[in-house]
């Protein structure tokens, strides 16, 4: 599978000759919901023997529109550009959102599709769409003002898990709220985090349970606590864990940021300065603070064999892939 040409914005597009299948949202997440779009573009381009796209946007307009309360990601920009790649994508447009792009009005926006793709072919689109200055347009107004234009409107309805839409919204509301396996249920691959491995201040290691230590903030965070986890490194091996993400109550009297450390439950190569990912597959507690060590040393043998039992029963899902 070959990585995706990256194009920083719709007026660097260049593209061979050839009908363009192009699916346009902000996929934050890149969930289920998100991967039923970007398959529909994927699969309609191989059988016309063209190029699969996708039309994103940079940063999310929340932190254009309202600033000072932007809403929180599920991935970073990194992250996302990564989970893109794996799709069977030929190109990803990553168009800057600013207050003069929140300005083009709907049919200029179709305009600049056109533009930009001149073989644009069809677009696909949630059901839920909206696009245009002040959201203006739905699929109706998509659907119209691409017939004039010479391409096709597939909009995707919602996929629903027990009941209730798929949604970036109600993801973000599951990790906050620690409830990581019905996030990984609805994002169709395990939540995740990567950092770097960082010098800690051993305490793990005179507890009897060294860890490997991440500064690791993201836009979103999840609840603070303990969970079972999953590590891989460079060499892609992926090793059980049980993870501590939060303030350390016990061991930090004010911990300026969150911190997460990985404590691996079999033996591993992984050092400073390594990269490393984390697959989050349950919560195991919420964080408190203990009476001392000793206490603390207690609790996390505990934490060390319910992680042990539960990574007995279920499994990481890896990110999405392309068929």
């Amino acid at each position: 599978m070959s990585t995706p040409r990256q194009f920083d914005s719709l007026e660097r597009v260049t593209l061979p000759a050839g009908p363009v299948h192009l699916a346009i949202g902000m996929f934050d997440g890149v969930h289920l919901g998100h991967q039923s779009v970007i398959e529909a573009a994927v699969h309609s381009a191989r059988r016309a023997r063209g190029f699969a796209g996708v039309l994103t946007f940079w940063p999310h307009p929340s932190a254009v529109l309202r600033a000072a309360q932007p809403t929180p990601l599920i991935l970073s920009r990194t992250m996302k550009r990564e989970l893109l790649g794996r799709l069977g994508l030929d190109f990803v447009v990553e168009h800057p959102f600013s207050l003069e792009f929140a300005a083009t009005t709907a049919r200029e926006f179709v305009a600049l599709l056109k533009r930009a793709f001149p073989g644009l072919e069809a677009v696909y689109v949630g059901e839920n769409f909206r696009f245009g200055r002040g959201r203006e347009g739905d699929t109706a107004t998509l659907i119209a003002a691409a017939r004039e234009a010479g391409f096709a409107v597939y909009s995707a309805p919602r996929l629903n898990h027990n009941g209730a839409p798929i949604s970036s919204s109600r993801i973000r509301d599951l990790i906050a709220a620690g409830e990581i396996e019905q996030a990984n249920a609805l994002l169709g691959y395990s939540y995740f985090s990567v950092g770097t491995v960082e010098p800690g201040k051993r305490l793990g290691r005179t507890l009897g349970f060294p860890t490997l230590n991440f500064t690791w903030q993201p836009a979103l965070a999840p609840r603070y606590g303990v969970y079972a986890v999953m590590v891989s490194g460079p060499d892609a091996e992926r090793l059980p864990g049980v993870a501590n993400y939060g303030l350390r109550p016990t061991v930090e009297i004010r911990a300026p940021v969150p911190h997460l450390e990985v404590h691996v439950l079999a033996p591993t190569r992984l050092t400073y300065g390594d990269r490393a990912t984390v697959q989050w597959l349950r919560f195991l507690r919420p964080e408190k603070r203990f009476s001392g060590v000793d206490e603390l040393r207690a609790q996390i043998e505990i934490d060390r064999q319910m992680a042990l039992e539960t990574l007995g029963k279920i499994s990481a899902q890896e990110p999405p892939k392309s068929a």
